[in-house]
């Protein structure tokens, strides 16, 4: 058993969950620094001002990610650390860190997948209205644009948008990550229109300001797309009734939140709303002039999944997907998340079915609880059990017809997971937030070996 000859391995990051260096080099404040300031915002008063130290670290970092084959790296720019007010002046020695971080990575033979924004809005444009001010778009585009004409030459695979529905739903909703904000229904729904828009007008400034490749080993053509939760619904049994529900609940708008991806992704990929969502929202849906849509309807190259667990669905009263339930006991990881390893089949095969477009999964795993033991390993075999049944199952739908064509497993790191501060651990790479040491896991070697035998050894495993 092998994946395709082309499947992409690699790993994933985000901006302020690594970096630190939060004050340096003229880098601007953004919601995350603010909000992490808050009290009892975070777990045990913890902040990313330090974090894994990768801003000064970075080289070592690479060497780390070569010594486990990854073929790619998926990183996210600090906003404010290019532009620190968020639009106007660039900051150069934040836009030239990037530069030798692209430039180390592919010295390492390690491709740069590139995502433009990964939650951190400056808290300059915040103070301006953030995302329910409809010139975001316009400040996302300006951003967007910046990146490409200093970076495109060598970083050829971009993404516009991480999680919206996270950074609306529970950072405009909730309130448990920045801006920290409990808006209306309406008015998170803007909030997500414009940051929609921003994507549209974010893929059209990267396309047009796209610099020809630096090397000719680089792709030729310029690859955009974006990476949203993948919220999977599998069938409780199986029924073909079972099927149909969970099918058609992946695909649906089921309660007035943003845990759904239609509501995101049809306009992304089919240039409207889904009707279900228009008639549960209703009046709290804005309004916006029609070129909005066809703006935000720009081809894209991939779909991004972020995907970790799935919702048991099974046929109800006519048809209808009815939520189930876990058996007691149900296996969980340390942040108490489902482990369901049919999530990486099931969702990538819906998603893929309904809107054609090729698939790369660009966040998988899970936290554990990890340390250095005596011998000055960490022994994590959860981490290999979880992440060697999860791509047994990508595999599934790759052979079922799924156009899947990478994993990046979350994360590379150990690092700073929002409102949970330094207490969940989901690196293939230990890191002691004390001494900023370095610690091989044995999924990290695990994962080489994968890597290296293009997914042949985890029949063995």
């Amino acid at each position: 058993m092998t994946f395709p000859t082309n499947f992409l391995w690699g790993a994933a990051s985000s901006a302020y969950q690594i970096e630190g260096a939060a004050f340096e080099d003229g880098k601007g404040l953004s919601v995350c620094d603010t909000m992490a300031r808050r009290p009892g915002a975070v777990y045990g008063g913890h902040t990313g001002e330090v974090a894994c130290d990768h801003y000064h670290r970075f080289r070592d970092d690479i060497a780390l990610m070569k010594l486990i084959n990854l073929r790619a790296y998926r990183f996210s720019v600090s906003w404010a650390r290019v532009l620190p007010d968020g639009v106007g002046r660039i900051n150069e020695a934040g836009l030239a860190f990037y530069d030798r971080l692209v430039d180390g990575l592919l010295e390492a033979g390690i491709q740069p997948w590139l995502t433009v924004f990964h939650w951190d809005f400056p808290q300059a444009l915040f103070e301006k209205g953030g995302w329910l001010n409809r010139d975001s778009a316009d400040w996302f585009a300006e951003y967007a644009a910046i990146l490409a004409h200093r970076l495109s030459d060598r970083v050829r695979h971009w993404m516009t948008l991480n999680e919206p529905q996270i950074f609306i739903g529970i950072g405009h909703g909730t309130g448990a990550i920045g801006p920290g904000l409990r808006l209306s229904m309406a008015d998170q729904l803007l909030a997500a229109h414009h940051c929609l828009l921003a994507h549209g007008k974010g893929v059209q400034a990267i396309r047009a300001h796209a610099a020809r490749p630096a090397r000719t080993s680089l792709e030729q053509n310029l690859r955009i797309g974006w990476a949203p939760i993948g919220r999977v619904r599998f069938p409780a049994t199986d029924s073909a009734a079972d099927l149909d529900a969970a099918r058609r609940a992946t695909l649906s708008v089921l309660h007035k939140d943003f845990w759904n991806n239609t509501w995101f992704a049809d306009p992304i990929c089919k240039g409207r709303y889904p009707a279900d969502g228009l008639e549960l929202f209703g009046p709290d849906v804005p309004k916006f002039p029609d070129s909005d849509l066809r703006t935000i309807n720009q081809p894209i190259d991939f779909y991004g999944m972020n995907i970790y667990d799935a919702e048991p669905y099974r046929a109800g009263t006519g048809g209808r997907p009815e939520l189930g339930a876990f058996p007691p006991g149900h296996p969980q990881t340390a942040i108490r998340w489902n482990i369901v390893p049919e999530a990486l089949y099931w969702g990538p095969k819906f998603l893929y079915e309904n809107y054609k477009v090729p698939v790369y999964i660009t966040e998988n795993g899970l936290s554990s609880t990890d340390w250095v033991s005596m011998d000055g390993q960490v022994h994590d075999p959860q981490r290999i059990d979880y992440t060697r049944r999860y791509l047994l199952q990508l595999n599934r739908a790759i052979r079922d017809g799924a156009d899947i064509r990478g994993y990046f497993h979350w994360s590379i790191l150990d690092n700073f997971e929002w409102a949970e501060g330094y207490k969940e651990r989901f690196g293939l790479i230990h890191v002691d937030f004390q001494t900023q040491k370095r610690t091989l896991k044995d999924s990290a070697g695990w994962y080489a070996g994968v890597i290296e035998s293009n997914g042949a050894s985890l029949a063995a495993s």
